[in-house]
């Protein structure tokens, strides 16, 4: 009998094992097929197609060809590339806005070098406006085009000679740079239209007209005295943000407290100018 007891109980214990794991098993299961159950069919259609938490793009789970979310999808890159675009246009329009600024507010005629080159020519522009539409092409826009052209370059080489997977990696930032590029190159050629009022090509008034470049009748409040607002000639479309942050006597007043330097001093000082009568 004892023998009996010794060889039957090992046995006895490994079918009452099985039986535990088996009824645990089935236990699971029935779990599950009861969750999806209380699931309903839009719960299921929601599980099947949205963003799984640990995939968010959901790009591992599908073929590459068949990209269902993320920065790589067809969609999401041109929507971004549309960003970009604009922001170049706006990054042009403050750019001529700081640089308009800066030669309209502070330095001298007569300071060395920059003095005729730079600054002359603005102070012209303020007495006589209609001076810039006597320029002729290279003269209007030659400088501005020297600043951009050498990037235009490189920017060719690269796609020139890049591969594709790395042309993919800098493409925004390339319509960014290629678009800020051509904007401030056209800058003060769109400024130059502005000025003029008879004789342009019915397309620029219409660019005009619905402000896509600099209007004409935006830019006339920078000419009222003291020549203190609307600094953006390239398209105008910072002039009223700016104007209502006050942007540029903030500005003014940080320069004047750290310099002493009073703002459009020399402007005012060659609109002042008159030519002395010799009456004989």
């Amino acid at each position: 009998m004892c023998l009996s007891s010794l060889t039957t109980s090992p046995c006895s214990a490994s079918s009452t094992d099985s039986s535990s794991l088996s009824a645990g098993a089935s236990k699971r299961n029935d779990m599950m097929e009861n969750n999806l159950q209380d699931l309903s069919s839009e719960d299921m259609l929601v599980a099947k197609n949205s963003m799984p938490e640990d995939d968010p793009n959901g790009n591992t789970l599908h073929d590459a060809r068949e990209i269902r979310w993320g920065p790589q999808h067809a969609g999401a890159k041109l929507l971004a590339s549309q960003y970009t675009k604009v922001l170049g246009i706006l990054t042009a329009d403050l750019a001529s806005g700081i640089v308009h600024w800066c030669a309209d507010t502070w330095g001298s005629v007569d300071m060395p070098f920059i003095g005729r080159n730079f600054l002359r020519p603005f102070r012209e522009h303020h007495i006589d406006p209609t001076s810039i539409t006597r320029h002729d092409f290279v003269e209007t826009n030659g400088d501005n085009f020297a600043v951009t052209v050498p990037y235009l370059l490189y920017m060719a080489y690269k796609f020139t000679y890049w591969n594709d997977t790395d042309i993919r990696k800098i493409y925004n930032f390339e319509v960014y740079m290629f678009l800020l590029a051509i904007f401030v190159s056209m800058t003060n050629q769109f400024h130059k239209w502005s000025h003029t009022y008879f004789g342009l090509p019915s397309y620029i008034v219409f660019l005009q007209r619905y402000h896509v470049i600099l209007p004409r009748r935006h830019h006339r409040l920078h000419h009222v005295v003291p020549h203190d607002t609307y600094f953006c000639i390239t398209t105008g479309w910072l002039n009223w943000p700016l104007e209502m942050i006050k942007f540029w006597p903030w500005l003014e007043s940080i320069v004047e407290t750290y310099t002493g330097a009073k703002p459009r001093s020399d402007d005012f000082a060659w609109a002042q100018k008159t030519e002395k009568v010799h009456c004989y």
